[in-house]
């Protein structure tokens, strides 16, 4: 069940990424009069085929699921009848082909955008910035925050959620910065601690970075109480069930839901016995978590959430909503940020500061779809959002094949006042080609590497 479920949610997310940046090739082709024969859903042989409108435009659903392509009139790839040269894709100008190829990836950052402004208008319940006591020998430590503090500030940036202080943090480590943090005290006393993250190397960024810092989340003690299991999970199979009360794990008693987490995470892939209560029933359930990979560490996992209360919930979570002006002004940032953060990642990448492993194919993508969507729809969003932005920041890269690649040509035809030669863009397409086949054969190593070191 739960690999149907990432597969129908993975192949959603591409069906949905896909016709966004198609469409907007398509749309501004038909806004510059140009035709458009086909609009293709995937690669190779037609599953689908459909015309639609006067020109009888194909649309059609492909059997290889990977892309897609808005096929036009063009010259330089068939005879074109003299009536409709006006209409053909190479007889228009260079500032028309900019705008049509550049449509594909600006529309999906608007599909961000759109994404993030609904969320910000309907709210969000996330995680407040309160720390909980930093690791002893940390830099958290060293800095002189303490338990209760809530972060308030980092540098120019005004922080609501935790997620807001992790991005902030993340940041400033890519550009080892010394950060000023603005707390509130247990004591409701405001101070500001400075940060020094000018010693962060690549495999920090790429790793937990609020662990390596020693920050942690501020949580309430919690009971050992299962409030979801999720279906489909170790922990569902094993018979467990929403409202056990787990008392012991391998005899050692268990008093709070942090001591049963770790518990669980310390046994990957090892048997273990749970002593639950259900009821007016005691009762021994045996499990052996799922290993998976967490900071290059294998830990277990069972898939189970705890009972939280709504006092717990008002201690630890806070829902951040804003309006529609704000919400859209709050969107463009993010989806600036991110793609900023992205291209800094990838140069990181290039000059060997940050590690190729991370770069990630479709295995590891399906698997966060999938991941996203037992999490729920909004989760499902923000994980379609994020993807949206990276698909546009990778097409836009000077790569020929790319859009961006066609962009980096259209700029030289500016610049020498005639269009590249057909011999320079052979040779283009071929470098590109072989460019982005070691891309694609780094990203199924990693896939496959996590996929089994998992």
């Amino acid at each position: 069940m739960m690999l149907l479920q990432t597969l129908v949610a993975f192949i959603a997310a591409l069906g949905i990424l896909i016709v966004v940046h198609e469409f907007g090739h398509f749309l501004v082709a038909r806004w510059c009069g140009v035709k458009v024969l086909r609009f293709s859903v995937g690669f190779g042989r037609p599953l689908l085929v459909l015309r639609r409108g006067a020109d009888q435009t194909e649309w059609v659903l492909s059997i290889v699921p990977f892309g897609g392509y808005v096929k036009m009139l063009d010259e330089r790839e068939e005879p074109v009848d003299p009536a409709e040269l006006s209409r053909a894709f190479n007889r228009q100008s260079v500032w028309r082909r900019i705008a049509i190829v550049a449509a594909g990836p600006l529309f999906n950052f608007f599909f961000a955008i759109i994404v993030y402004s609904g969320l910000f208008m309907h709210g969000l319940p996330e995680a407040r910035p309160v720390v909980a006591e930093p690791l002893a020998g940390s830099l958290a430590k060293a800095a002189g925050f303490q338990r209760g503090d809530t972060v308030r500030r980092v540098g120019d940036y005004q922080i609501a959620t935790w997620q807001d202080f992790r991005w902030r943090l993340l940041q400033g480590a890519l550009q080892r910065q010394s950060l000023p943090v603005e707390v509130l005290d247990a004591r409701n006393q405001i101070s500001v601690l400075r940060l020094d993250l000018g010693g962060m190397s690549g495999d920090d960024v790429e790793s937990d970075l609020l662990d390596r810092l020693g920050f942690r989340l501020h949580r309430p003690q919690l009971p050992p109480i299962l409030g979801k299991v999720v279906a489909g999970s170790v922990a569902e199979r094993a018979g467990l069930r929403t409202g056990d009360r787990v008392i012991e794990s391998d005899g050692i008693p268990i008093a709070s839901w942090d001591s049963l987490v770790q518990a669980i995470r310390v046994k990957p892939a090892q048997r273990i016995l749970l002593t639950v209560n259900r009821g007016d029933q005691q009762m021994a359930v045996e499990v052996t978590p799922e290993a998976v990979s967490s900071n290059e560490q294998r830990i277990g996992r069972i898939g189970v959430a705890p009972d939280v209360s709504p006092e717990h919930s008002a201690q630890v979570f806070v829902r951040v909503s804003y309006g529609p002006l704000e919400s859209l002004e709050r969107s463009i940032e993010k989806t600036w940020d991110i793609s900023l953060f992205s291209l800094k990642m990838l140069g990181k990448m290039l000059v060997g500061e940050v590690s190729w492993k991370h770069l990630s194919g479709p295995v590891t993508i399906a698997d966060f779809a999938g991941q996203s969507a037992q999490l729920g729809w909004i989760s499902y969003l923000t994980f379609l959002a994020l993807i949206s932005i990276s698909l546009g920041v990778l097409n836009l890269l000077p790569i020929p094949l790319l859009d961006g690649g066609h962009l980096m040509y259209y700029c030289v035809e500016i610049l020498k006042g005639s269009p590249v030669s057909e011999r320079v863009m052979e040779l283009g397409q071929r470098a590109g080609l072989a460019l982005l086949l070691v891309m694609m054969a780094f990203a199924f190593y990693n896939d496959l590497n996590r996929l089994f070191t998992s």
